[in-house]
C-alpha cells in the first residue's frame, strides 16, 4: 500500500490546479456557441421540420405464385438470415363440436411432432444442427408455420418446412405430452384473476354461444386422437390457404422459384374455410363481478365495438387516445392514478375487429374498497368525452402520436414482409390497397368535433357492461371516504366461477 502523507496530498493538489488552470486558458477556442445563435432556452420551445417518410408499397413485394398462394418476397442483405411465415387460413372456428382443441394439437405439433422422414427427436436435432428455428401454432382465427435459418442453408430449410407441411408424423408420444401439459394449463384456469377476467370478459363481450367461448374441455380433449388431428391438417394445411412472408438474405427472382417449388404438386387438395362467424351477442348493461378472494379488484368496463373498416375508425382511434389510449397523456391515467391514485395501471382500448366487432374496454385494479369510486370517474371521463370538452392540445398530442410513430410499422424488411403478408390475409389489401399511403392523412383529419361526434356515438356509457373480479364482500363495502355504492352504478350480477375442467358455471358455495 502507497503511504498517504501531507506531500503527498499536496503533489495531487499542485496537480489539479495546474490542470483547471490549463483548461481555462483553453476555454474560449472550445466555447459552445452564444445563445444569440437560436438554440431556444426551453426544451419545450424546440422545433423540429416535419418528418419525411414514405411507405412501402406492398405491390412492389406482391407475388401471385402459380402453386396458390399469393407472397410477400422482401430481399435483405444486412445479415445471412432469411425468415418465412406461412399464415394458414384454419383456427378455433373450425373445430367440429366435441373435438374442442384439435386445433391447438394440430398446430402446435405440426413442427414438433416428426416428419415423413424424420422422428420428432431426429427433427430437432438436425434444426439444431443447423442452428435454424422451425414452430408453428393455430389460434382463434389464423395458423402460422414459420422458418428462420442462415441462408446458406436454405434450401435444406424449405425440404424440411415442405416435409412437415405434408408430411407430418403427429408422433404418440408428442401427442400424449401435449395433451398432459394442456390438461394441466386446463386445471390453473381459476389460478389467477387475470384469467377469470379475461374469459368472464369475452363471454360479456361476445356471448355464451359464440365460437370463440367454445373452450376446450376434459372431455373434448380425451376424445381428439391422432386420426382427427390428421384429418384436420389434410382439410386446411394446403397452398390454396396459405399466405407468406419472406423476408431476408435472397435474390428476389431465386427466392420466388422456390417458393413455387416448395407448394407445387402438394399431396392433397384440401378445402376452403367457411366464413368465420360472426353472431356475437353483447351482454345487458349492469355490473357484473366473480367473487375472487384477492386484494386488488381487476376491472373492465366493456361496450359494444366496431369493425377496423368503419368509416368512422380512425376518428375512434384518436379519440381513445386522448381517453385511455395514450398513456400518461390521457384522462384516465390522469384521472385515476395521477389524481387519485387509485389504480397503477389504468388504460381503455377501442380495437376495431377484423372479422366480427371487438369491443371497447376501460379497465384498471384498484384496492377492493376504492373499485366503486374508480369505475365512477371512468364513467364521468367517458360521459365528458361525448360533451365535447377534447382540447386543441389534445388533439394534436394524439395524433401525432400515431403519426410520428407511423415509421415503426416498417421498422424492418421482415416486418414490411409480416405486415404486408397480414393484410392479405385479413382482406384489407383487397379492400383498401392504399390504407398505409393513405394512414396518416386520415389521422390528420380528424377533429375535435369528430372526437365529440364519435364518443358520443360510441360510447353510451349507459350500456356499459361492467366487469369486476375480486372480493365481492370488500368491494361492496366501498370506501368511508369516497360514498359510491356499486349498486348505484347499475344492476349487480354474480357471475359464478367455472368449473376449469368442464367450463360450466359452479354452483354457489
Amino acid at each position: 500500500m502507497i503511504p498517504f502523507s501531507f506531500a503527498t496530498a499536496t503533489r495531487g493538489l499542485v496537480r489539479t490546479s495546474l490542470f483547471f488552470g490549463l483548461l481555462s486558458l483553453l476555454m474560449p477556442r472550445i466555447a459552445l456557441p452564444a445563445s444569440d445563435v437560436g438554440i431556444p432556452d426551453r426544451p419545450e420551445k424546440l422545433a423540429f421540420p416535419p418528418l419525411q417518410y414514405e411507405p412501402p408499397r406492398p405491390a412492389d413485394y406482391r407475388v401471385q405464385l402459380k402453386s396458390g398462394p399469393v407472397a410477400y418476397v422482401v430481399p435483405d442483405r444486412e445479415l445471412p438470415l432469411v425468415n418465412i411465415v406461412i399464415y394458414v387460413r384454419t383456427g378455433d372456428y373450425l373445430e367440429p363440436k366435441g373435438k374442442e382443441g384439435v386445433a391447438d394439437l394440430t398446430g402446435y405439433l405440426l413442427t414438433r411432432g416428426g416428419s415423413g422422414t424424420r422422428s420428432a427427436e431426429e427433427l430437432e436435432e438436425r434444426l439444431a444442427f443447423l442452428a435454424a428455428s422451425l414452430s408453428s401454432g393455430a389460434g382463434d382465427t389464423q395458423g402460422t408455420v414459420s422458418l428462420n435459418l442462415l441462408s446458406k442453408d436454405l434450401d435444406e430449410g424449405l425440404a424440411i418446412l415442405r416435409e412437415v407441411l405434408t408430411t407430418p408424423r403427429f408422433q404418440d408420444d408428442k401427442l400424449a405430452l401435449r395433451k398432459q401439459q394442456i390438461f394441466q394449463a386446463m386445471k390453473q384456469r381459476n389460478d389467477d384473476s387475470s384469467d377469470i377476467e379475461a374469459r368472464e370478459r369475452e363471454f360479456l363481450s361476445f356471448g355464451e354461444n359464440f365460437w370463440a367461448n367454445h373452450y376446450t374441455t376434459d372431455e373434448s380433449l380425451k376424445s381428439v386422437n391422432r386420426e382427427d388431428i390428421e384429418e384436420f391438417h389434410k382439410s386446411w394445411f394446403h397452398p390454396g390457404n396459405f399466405v407468406v412472408a419472406a423476408s431476408g438474405d435472397f435474390d428476389r427472382a431465386k427466392m420466388v422459384e422456390k417458393l413455387e417449388a416448395l407448394f407445387a404438386n402438394w399431396p392433397f387438395q384440401g378445402k376452403q374455410p367457411p366464413p368465420i362467424p360472426t353472431d356475437t351477442q353483447f351482454a345487458e348493461p349492469g355490473v357484473y363481478i366473480v367473487d375472487k378472494d384477492v386484494n386488488q379488484g381487476r376491472v373492465d368496463i366493456l361496450l359494444p365495438g366496431v369493425l377496423r373498416d368503419n368509416p368512422d375508425y380512425f376518428k375512434i382511434m384518436v379519440m381513445n387516445r386522448i381517453l385511455g389510449g395514450g398513456g400518461f397523456t390521457s384522462r384516465i391515467v390522469n384521472s385515476v392514478r395521477s389524481d387519485e391514485g387509485l389504480a397503477y395501471s389504468a388504460g381503455s382500448h377501442f380495437p376495431g375487429g377484423t372479422y366480427y366487432p371487438l369491443t371497447f374496454a376501460a379497465s384498471f385494479q384498484s384496492k377492493s374498497r376504492t373499485v366503486a369510486y374508480a369505475i365512477s370517474i371512468i364513467l364521468k371521463e367517458i360521459n365528458e368525452m361525448g360533451k365535447g370538452e377534447a382540447t386543441k392540445e389534445e388533439l394534436n398530442t394524439a395524433k401525432r402520436s400515431f403519426i410520428d410513430t407511423f415509421p415503426r410499422t416498417f421498422s424492418s424488411k421482415a416486418q414490411t414482409a409480416y405486415t404486408f403478408a397480414h393484410d392479405e390475409f385479413t382482406g384489407r389489401y383487397a379492400k383498401d390497397p392504399q390504407f398505409w399511403q393513405n394512414y396518416r392523412s386520415r389521422i390528420e383529419k380528424v377533429t375535435l368535433q369528430d372526437v365529440k361526434d364519435v364518443a358520443a356515438k360510441y360510447l353510451p356509457a349507459g350500456k356499459a357492461a361492467i366487469l369486476i373480479v375480486g372480493n365481492k364482500k370488500e368491494i361492496l363495502m366501498g370506501h368511508p371516504n369516497h360514498p359510491v355504492k356499486l349498486e348505484e352504478l347499475g344492476k349487480v350480477t354474480e357471475l359464478p366461477l367455472r368449473d376449469p375442467l368442464t367450463m360450466k358455471p359452479l354452483p354457489k358455495s
